[in-house]
């Protein structure tokens, strides 16, 4: 079985639970000998030593005794277990939560969402039974049949060589149907993650597939995939049958030959009965770990496999920054300063062209800057280099001189409100979707949040006003709506450092000219970058950078664009065509 070692990696850092849990069931193992061994006693007592009650007591006591112990230490050796496993896996749901963070929303939307969840959830939880069953038995299947081995061997030679010869039997079985095991449980959990990610990609896609009745189409692909994943599945289970069938025979074979060969040396008189019934009573526990090693096994399998996709978002960590410890989001490294790109160039994996060229521009202070260009410029890439969406790949981006990277990211973050075209609406009530941008916010910041961007008067419409859920990406909310409830947080968090991707490209002319009067309010006094998609937008714009191919093209204001000619006058002229 190929593992990742950095699962071990893993118990290292909690091992004081699984440390104590071997000790727990090593002791356990102990009292597993001496329960067998005084229950022989008192059964040889009873039949053999026809023995009274009275005389028996004292036996009794210590079996009693002993089984005490046994079910005391076996329940914490599994307790701990349990309690090291959830450690590790809380652990490991907080560095993939982080790294997923840290990869930024580029990398969430270049995967299946559902394909992302399945290995953030069922992925780590199946890893508890790895770490918390199959590892503990690989100790527990050496350490109990050795102990056994050399409570029976004093006693009994022959049964114990019988042990001996055919215990190496089990972990051969293991390996060979292992290694089929292990790619079939490989290829079942592939097989889930496709269908988990292509079902939820439907589920999202539900109203554009009843538009072009899709439906029925996408209906046959999900049963398709679910049979595919059934097949998978019962293959994995006809292994771990077969594979429990193997491990149960040569235990059943094993213990049948030790009970004639002591059954045959009893009627011969060459073993005392009292030890002969000992060593019956150990033999199925002495195969029993080995035996459930095989069925642990297979419920870790499952683990192993998740965990080679959990440790591929883990290898894609982006490396820490150092990181200046005096930055203050009071500061102007926070967002109170001349942002300036600096021969910044960035390319996705597996494109063959660059998103963007060696740009060096500047975003001053207090203005207003507007980012144009044809769909593909790379206006976007800008944007989520400067939020620290993702990495340049060349060159360096500073605020007043300082590398905006030697900034914390949740202090780079304060400073800059974000209101993206396509606002994230999370299915909670209203206020807590405002709230999202700054949640001890004042009543009076709220209201005012609120009066701004008009959303008051739809509020009060509401039955439960703010209370009122909003569903999943604010499905019971309008366009519009959502657009007011994304100015809304720009709004109440009030940072100075101000990015818009034109919310307005998607309204009707009434609601336009509303939101624009809201942003005029939201971007005084601010540093302002605006994604233009609608060009009389801008025109008022302290400075326009037009963007083509990747590359910047011009630069100037809107008296200056519109005289040098090129793709923004162009466009602009398109434009006032249509409109007329």
């Amino acid at each position: 079985m190929n593992i990742d070692r950095r699962l071990f990696q893993l118990l290292k850092e909690e091992r004081v639970p699984f440390i104590v849990s071997i000790v727990a069931g090593s002791i356990a193992s102990v009292m597993l000998i001496a329960q067998a061994f005084w229950l022989s006693v008192i059964i040889d007592g009873a039949f053999m030593q026809k023995k009274g009650l009275g005389e028996l007591l004292p036996f009794i006591g210590f079996f009693s005794l002993f089984s005490a112990f046994r079910m005391f230490f076996n329940w914490a050796s599994h307790g701990e277990a349990n309690r090291g496993t959830v450690a590790i896996r809380n652990k490991l749901f907080t560095r993939l939560t982080g790294t997923v963070a840290a990869l930024g929303p580029v990398y969430a939307r270049s995967v299946q969402s559902g394909r992302l969840s399945t290995t953030l959830l069922k992925g780590v939880e199946a890893l508890d039974a790895y770490f918390g069953s199959y590892i503990p038995q690989i100790f527990f299947a050496l350490f109990t049949p050795l102990l056994i081995l050399a409570a029976v061997f004093p006693g009994d030679w022959l049964s114990g060589l019988i042990l001996l010869i055919s215990a190496p039997l089990i972990p051969l079985f293991m390996i060979l149907i292992g290694k089929s095991a292990s790619a079939m449980t490989e290829k079942q959990w592939k097989t889930m993650s496709r269908m988990s990610g292509h079902f939820l990609d439907v589920l999202q896609g539900l109203p554009t597939l009843k538009l072009f009745a899709q439906s029925k189409s996408q209906r046959d692909t999900i049963e398709e995939a679910g049979e595919t994943f059934r097949q998978a599945t019962m293959r994995v289970l006809k292994i771990a049958f077969l594979s429990s069938l193997t491990l149960e025979l040569v235990g059943t074979l094993g213990t049948a030959i030790i009970a004639v060969s002591i059954g045959l040396r009893l009627m011969g008189g060459q073993l005392a009965f009292q030890h002969a019934l000992f060593v019956l009573v150990l033999t199925p526990d002495f195969f029993l770990p080995l035996r459930q090693l095989g069925t642990k096994f297979h419920a870790g399998m499952e683990g192993v496999s998740a965990s080679k996709e959990i440790f591929a978002i883990l290898d894609q960590a982006p490396a820490p920054h150092s990181v200046r410890e005096k930055c203050s989001i009071n500061g102007t490294a926070a967002g109170k300063g001349t942002v300036t790109f600096t021969g910044v160039s960035c390319t996705y994996p597996g494109s063959a062209h660059p998103a963007l060229e060696r740009i060096t521009a500047d975003i001053p202070t207090g203005k207003t800057t507007a980012i144009i260009g044809p769909s593909g410029a790379g206006k976007s890439t800008l944007v989520n280099l400067l939020l620290r969406f993702q990495e340049p790949g060349e060159g360096s981006i500073t605020i007043d001189g300082l590398p905006i990277h030697d900034i914390p990211l949740a202090s780079w973050h304060e400073g800059i409100a974000w209101v993206p075209q396509h606002p994230t609406l999370f299915n909670t009530t209203l206020k807590e979707n405002i709230l999202l941008a700054s949640p001890y916010a004042s009543r009076e910041k709220l209201n005012d949040a609120l009066k701004q961007t008009g959303l008051s008067e739809f509020i009060a419409s509401l039955p439960e006003g703010l209370d009122t859920m909003i569903g999943e990406q604010g499905a019971r909310l309008s366009g519009g709506e959502a657009q007011r409830v994304a100015l809304a947080r720009a709004f109440i968090k009030n940072a100075p450092l101000l990015v818009l991707d034109e919310p307005t490209s998607h309204t009707d002319p009434e609601l336009e000219a509303a939101l624009r009067a809201s942003m005029a309010a939201l971007m005084k006094g601010r540093t302002t970058i605006i994604i233009a998609h609608r060009l009389e937008t801008i025109r008022s714009a302290d400075q326009i950078i037009v963007l083509n191919a990747g590359k910047l093209v011009r630069c100037g204001t809107h008296v200056e664009l519109l005289a040098a000619g090129g793709f923004y006058s162009d466009a602009l002229k398109l434009q006032q065509e249509k409109a007329a």
